[in-house]
């Protein structure tokens, strides 16, 4: 089985700092392009980035500059660093793998940047 947690989220203000962890187990995320997602209050689910087997990354034109995707594939988890928060940066933030198999996504992790 595969399975994908989040953590690192929480609550903090206007211009701080978080970064979000997603640990994987039951793969080797060594193989697969791993995926950051966001779902803001009453929106749908929106991509954030994108890092390959490779160590390639892509972001979301919005996204580029403030956060950034990285892996360290010997504790077989993906960070997203996320600096400059604004209140439209709260919502739940997702992992995904992305394998031959099918995509797994954890349950998510909430943050909340206050004003």
């Amino acid at each position: 089985q595969v399975q994908l947690v989040e953590s690192g989220g929480g609550l903090v203000q206007t211009g701080g700092s978080l970064r979000l962890s997603c640990a994987a187990s039951g793969m080797s995320i060594s193989s697969y392009s791993m995926a950051w997602y966001r779902q803001l209050p009453g929106q749908q689910r929106d991509w954030v980035a994108t890092i390959s087997s490779g160590g390639s990354t892509n972001y979301a034109d919005s996204m580029k500059g403030q956060f950034t995707i990285s892996r360290d594939n010997a504790k077989n988890t993906v960070y997203l660093q996320m600096n400059s928060l604004k209140p439209e940066d709260t919502g739940v933030y997702y992992c995904q793998a992305r394998t031959l198999f099918g995509d797994y996504w954890g349950q998510g992790t909430q943050v909340t940047v206050s004003s």
